[in-house]
């Protein structure tokens, strides 16, 4: 069959709407189609070189959408599921899925990452030619061809919009999961989280949840911290040299308990350490530079038995923590709606990622129904 989506060719190359040959689902796939897939860094990265990636490939890995087929030895789905798409699918039976960190499956990441179903081939063709699903997803395309094991299907009590389960499937998993699954915040800890993008928008969210503290929120851009403020950090700071010091001025002269960096950037994630108290946890969850390094002064960390840990997708079990955030959000505990700036049609993509380059945007959204 054909479908429709945004291929990038070439590193620092636009993203080209081409309409490509999908292959139907084998054993233990579905064909999906795409609802709504969000604008996120981390594509963006692999357009800039900064996350390597074998080219040419569609993006896209935050979505939500339907099954439309399912191939040989599905068991979880049917046709007319509303699925989310889980970007670590995990194979369920390698040490780290028997702990419950599925996200650091030694199973099934060479595919992922190499854009490829588990079989080691390729869904998706231009012409006689592969092209390649970032994350094994690639749901910047109207219909993509997935492992059964991405996609979290959502029971029928939970009706909530595509674009808000889209985000669920990256940026709110991450940022949320940072707060109630990694460092496991307790009520009254004091936070503060650099970056105030979607995942970071998702930690204060989290810390608010789990009834923190004072909640703060560093960032460069305006309306980032307007938002951030709007979503329950008690105070906002622009990313100054003299940040750390106000943290303390507003903590005792101590530091935050918690300080979670989630801009990926080294120079921020090493001025994050000044914020956190002795004692405290700094939690890295942004994703830097493939090949990037961060110098930390290891004698204050001993000496100030400070914690320094990573978060990789908020140590998350999707399976279990997408319908619970999908739960929160009925709630009315996760504002979700809020987080969403604007939505673009396919063709528009370029034209959202440069508004997202150039800080007009919190999170935005594709649509693939135009």
């Amino acid at each position: 069959m054909k479908t429709r989506a945004a291929v990038l060719h070439g590193v620092g190359a636009p993203l080209v709407i081409e309409e490509l040959e999908l292959q139907p689902p084998r054993a233990n796939e579905v064909l999906v189609r795409v609802h709504a897939a969000g604008v996120c860094r981390s594509d963006l990265q692999v357009m800039t070189g900064t996350t390597p990636h074998v080219l040419p490939a569609v993006l896209g890995h935050e979505g939500a959408g339907v099954v439309v087929k399912c191939g040989s030895e599905s068991s979880n789905l049917r046709p007319g599921d509303r699925v989310i798409f889980n970007w670590a699918p995990a194979c369920g039976q390698c040490f780290y899925c028997d702990i419950r960190r599925p996200a650091l499956c030694s199973v099934t990441k060479d595919a992922i990452w190499a854009g490829v179903m588990q079989d080691g081939t390729p869904r998706m063709f231009l012409g006689k030619h592969p092209v390649y699903q970032y994350c094994a997803l690639g749901c910047f395309s109207e219909y993509v061809v997935v492992a059964e094991a991405a996609c979290v299907p959502l029971p029928t009590n939970l009706k909530i919009p595509m674009p808000v389960a889209a985000l669920i499937g990256c940026c709110v998993t991450t940022g949320v999961g940072v707060v109630l699954n990694t460092a496991r915040v307790p009520a009254g800890s004091d936070v503060v989280v650099y970056g105030a993008g979607g995942v970071g928008l998702s930690v204060v969210l989290g810390a608010r949840l789990v009834g923190a503290g004072l909640v703060l929120a560093v960032d460069p851009v305006r309306d980032r911290r307007i938002r951030a403020a709007e979503f329950g950090a008690d105070a906002t700071l622009a990313g100054n040299e003299g940040d750390a010091s106000i943290v303390r001025e507003r903590t005792g002269s101590r530091g935050a308990d918690y300080v979670i960096e989630a801009t990926g950037i080294p120079s921020v994630q090493e001025a994050c350490l000044e914020a956190v108290r002795p004692g405290g946890t700094l939690v890295l969850a942004g994703l830097a530079p493939v090949g990037s390094s961060t110098n930390f002064p290891a004698a204050r960390i001993t000496r100030r038995e400070i914690t320094i840990t990573g978060s990789y997708y908020g140590t998350s079990v999707p399976k279990d923590d997408f319908l619970r955030y999908a739960s929160y959000y009925l709630e009315g505990k996760l504002p979700l709606d809020s987080m969403i700036t604007r939505q673009y049609p396919l063709e528009e993509v370029m034209r959202a990622y440069e508004d997202l380059e150039h800080g007009r945007l919190i999170r935005s959204v594709l649509l693939m129904d135009g």
